[in-house]
């Protein structure tokens, strides 16, 4: 699969999957382990809000690729026909770019990338 080839929409359904799946094994090694707690931590990093609050601060950085710049706005600039009726229809986008990013760089196996990327969002 040529990652360079999917649109915006389809890099951000994988990099959810991705993003979610890192997510639960940050909370589980940090020791949580009732379901509930579980839920209320991982929704700290998984929520629409966050990921769009973790690409801003990813952008202000300056720590971004100009690839990586250039696929979050792919994955941002997608002909959304949906938002959530809890969240801004700009951090959703910004969300939805931040997910893309993650499948990005899934797809292409620069999971150090995302390791990296993932350092920063979890001192956040």
């Amino acid at each position: 699969m040529q990652a360079n080839l999917l649109n915006g929409l389809s890099l951000a359904y994988i990099g959810d999957a991705v993003y979610e799946l890192y997510v639960r094994q940050f909370v589980l090694n940090q020791g949580y382990c009732k379901v509930n707690d579980l839920h209320k931590q991982t929704i700290k990093y998984t929520s629409g809000i966050s990921q769009a609050n973790f690409m801003h601060k990813l952008l202000n950085s300056n720590i971004l690729t100009e690839e990586e710049i250039q696929i979050f706005k792919r994955g941002r600039n997608s002909h959304v026909h949906t938002s959530r009726k809890n969240m801004d229809i700009q951090d959703y986008l910004d969300a939805t770019g931040f997910e893309a990013l993650i499948g990005y760089l899934y797809l292409t196996k620069k999971e150090d990338r995302i390791f990296d990327l993932l350092k920063i969002i979890f001192t956040a």
